[in-house]
């Protein structure tokens, strides 16, 4: 492990250009250059910003919010695709690493995924958050174990979970006993008022002690008048306001940088690695303080499928329809 390693980190809070994946994704690769030229190496988005998440389902009974489904079906985003491309590039040629939220379309589900690459553009994971939250499950599907995964990119191990999925210990605890270096998480931001931002920090200031790892969290931010968009009720543009919470963690809890708690804007910290050792010196989850004899944690990896191909009997050769033996003028004759 090496303990020298400085990293900087970019924590980006957006708002997204409701109803339009294009342009979006125009406001993801500015940010992304934006943020590159401050020296940024790694660079995350809020959850399921692309195109963007949907608010819609918070403030409307199902029975009405089949119209704004649709729309987020139009505007969703396909792994692989022209959004993936994009992004990839972006990360190629700034060479950064990348964290973005998406709503991925697979045929007639949307899921809530997760994507990141890596510095030379190589689209490392896609996982799909495994349990909607409360409004969200009339949304998206539900993910699976194998998106509870690690990966090993050019600035060190990430791992990576969206929103109330911290609150499942054990999706935590996945990924702590992968040793991840940098927990990158994801929010949507303006919504349920500051109690959403609180409750956010403790929980990730909790995570990135447990962990002994750094916590890189973003989250989105709307405008009013996106408010009045989404919504022309006043008492329920009130619910869609407050819940931001951008903002860089150490393995001890500290904040690196001041988070963002309204509008736009870029957090950006270094992360000095030596303070992940300086933390687990004094307890690491998943090894000298771990008790494996008495508590364990197993993991169903498989990915998700509603189908399973039997395996197929060998098939007996179909009976040739012409004769092995050309005709004298060396083309083959018909079988009589």
């Amino acid at each position: 492990m090496d303990d020298s390693r400085i990293v900087r980190a970019a924590a980006v809070q957006i708002s997204p250009v409701l109803h339009s994946r294009e342009g979006t994704v125009e406001k993801v690769l500015d940010a992304i250059a934006t943020a590159a030229a401050q020296g940024a190496q790694l660079i995350v988005f809020p959850e399921t910003f692309v195109p963007y998440y949907p608010y819609f389902s918070f403030v409307l009974p199902p029975v009405l919010m089949g119209k704004e489904h649709m729309k987020l079906y139009e505007e969703a985003v396909e792994v692989p695709g022209p959004v993936v491309e994009a992004v990839s590039s972006a990360a190629r040629t700034h060479g950064v690493v990348v964290v973005l939220g998406v709503n991925e379309r697979d045929q007639g589900s949307i899921y809530n995924a997760q994507l990141i690459f890596d510095a030379d553009g190589t689209l490392l994971l896609k996982r799909r958050k495994i349990t909607p939250t409360y409004h969200e499950r009339m949304v998206w599907g539900q993910g699976d174990g194998a998106g509870l995964t690690v990966s090993h990119t050019a600035i060190g191990r990430i791992g990576a979970l969206a929103c109330w999925e911290h609150y499942n210990p054990l999706a935590r605890y996945s990924l702590m006993a992968q040793h991840e270096q940098i927990h990158c998480a994801q929010f949507p931001g303006s919504m349920v008022g500051p109690i959403f931002s609180e409750q956010t920090e403790v929980t990730l200031r909790h995570h990135a002690l447990e962990s002994g790892c750094f916590v890189v969290n973003a989250t989105g931010w709307l405008t009013p008048e996106q408010k009045a968009q989404i919504t022309p009720d006043p008492k329920l543009q009130v619910v869609l306001s407050g819940g931001c919470y951008t903002a860089i963690i150490s393995p001890e809890g500290v904040h690196l940088c001041e988070p963002i708690r309204e509008g736009e804007g870029i957090a950006i910290a270094d992360l000095d690695f030596s303070l992940i050792t300086k933390r687990k010196r004094m307890m690491d989850s998943v090894g000298h303080y771990a008790r494996p004899d008495l508590l364990q944690l197993q993991l169903n990896g498989t990915p998700y499928s509603s189908f399973s191909a039997p395996a197929m009997a060998p098939v007996s050769p179909i009976p040739s329809l012409v004769h092995e033996d050309p005709s004298p003028d060396g083309v083959l004759s018909p079988t009589p």
